[in-house]
């Protein structure tokens, strides 16, 4: 079990990249899993990992060892969750990689009454807007949207089945600018930005009796989607700009007054979010357990 232990803290590390990460995500300290590798390395005699003051990575003994591990540990995983099947209720631990939006406005909804109904599941959410490898990430299911769900996945729908963007800004800044009557007026006005992981800039897009209509407005805030979104929702309400954003995350904000929505028969419309994992027969118990519990969930 102790060889167990350690191999767990060099997966996570070499996943993480990085021992006060990994650390976190194990809830554990990084001394403990630089003391695990070292242990490991020790018993087998090679260094595993390469060690800088910016980054941890593997070495090549390190990456093949990472690439048989994975799959192995997995199997283990699976073999000692048949013992949950012997439980009165289901135990262990579920790890869920999500979009900030979903930690934000699908999971509040399902997380306490999950968590009363099943107290022995331990539930890990890491919310972020890159596109990952779920199952690579250490994780055992993630949530997503319909274009960005991979082929082989299992989908199940979670949250809201239709969804809105948004377009507000504050009392105070339309009193000085004005209100934009179409989004190609969106130009003149200062907007703010988001931008995704990978550099791009989200697209500002509406529609309107079936025609699209893009804009690419410029503005004094850019925000990284994800993380940093609830800064340019901050700005918005102190009145320096307008912000294109979800409409479930500004409805509270419009109804409070803070915001007021703009070009609102200009919204567009998309289907929400799916529950994804991977299509094996036999899924870990707290898996199942979700799964279940999101198929029973009712949403308007």
């Amino acid at each position: 079990m102790d060889d167990f232990a350690d191999l767990t803290a060099f997966m996570a590390v070499a996943r993480e990249g990085g021992f006060r990460s990994a650390a976190r995500t194990a809830g554990t300290s990084a001394s403990r899993m630089s003391d695990a590798v070292r242990r490991l390395e020790a018993r087998l005699g090679v260094r595993l990992l390469h060690r800088t003051t910016r980054s941890v990575l593997p070495t090549d003994a390190g990456a093949r060892l990472l690439e048989r591990l994975e799959p192995a540990l997995g199997e283990v995983r699976a073999a000692l969750d048949v013992v949950n099947t012997f439980r009165d209720r289901p135990a262990g631990r579920l790890r869920l990689n999500v979009p900030v939006s979903a930690a934000r406005l699908v999971l509040p909804r399902i997380v306490p009454p999950f968590l009363a109904q099943y107290p022995d599941i331990v539930l890990e959410v890491v919310a972020e807007d890159r596109f990952v490898d779920v199952l690579a990430e250490g994780c055992d299911a993630g949530i997503r949207y319909e274009e960005r769900l991979e082929q082989d996945m299992v989908a199940v729908p979670i949250g809201p089945r239709l969804q809105r963007f948004a377009v507000a800004a504050s009392p105070a800044y339309l009193s000085r600018h004005g209100r934009p009557k179409h989004p190609r007026e969106l130009l003149a006005h200062a907007c703010l930005r988001g931008r995704f992981s990978s550099g791009v800039m989200n697209a500002w897009e509406f529609e309107r009796n079936g025609k699209l209509f893009k804009v690419d407005p410029t503005g004094p805030l850019i925000v990284g989607l994800g993380a940093t979104t609830e800064l340019a929702v901050d700005a918005a309400v102190a009145g320096s700009g307008i912000v294109y954003l979800f409409e479930d995350w500004l409805r509270p904000f419009i109804q409070r007054g803070e915001l007021e929505p703009l070009l609102e028969p200009w919204w567009p419309r998309f289907s929400g979010p799916f529950l994804y994992f991977a299509g094996r027969r036999d899924l870990p118990a707290p898996l199942r357990a979700f799964v279940d519990f999101v198929r029973n969930q009712a949403w308007d």
